[in-house]
């Protein structure tokens, strides 16, 4: 795998997960909220979601204006483009 796959497979993984946030908003709002410090935050979601650290880090980062619904559209088809230079499509 080249560097420019590398660093493509790797934003699509966090594309990817901040989908998935957006997704499951509420549950991620809940987790975020029952959780003592940022640390137990970034794992909880982690767990919650099934991603790693990275892209935990990168789902509580996101800004709350992130999570509407044309904000996910623009991340469906960042992620899309993402996929469509993969050569495997994924």
């Amino acid at each position: 795998m080249n560097e420019v796959e590398r660093r493509t497979r790797e934003e699509l993984m966090i594309v990817e997960a901040l989908l998935q946030a957006t997704d499951r908003r509420e549950e991620v709002f809940r987790t975020v909220d029952d959780s003592e410090d940022a640390e137990e935050a970034i794992r909880r979601v982690g767990q919650l979601l099934g991603v790693g650290e990275l892209s935990s880090r990168f789902i509580l980062d996101m800004q709350v204006r992130r999570f509407t619904r044309d904000q996910r559209r623009a991340l469906a088809s960042r992620a899309e483009e993402l996929r469509s230079r993969l050569l495997d499509g994924r």
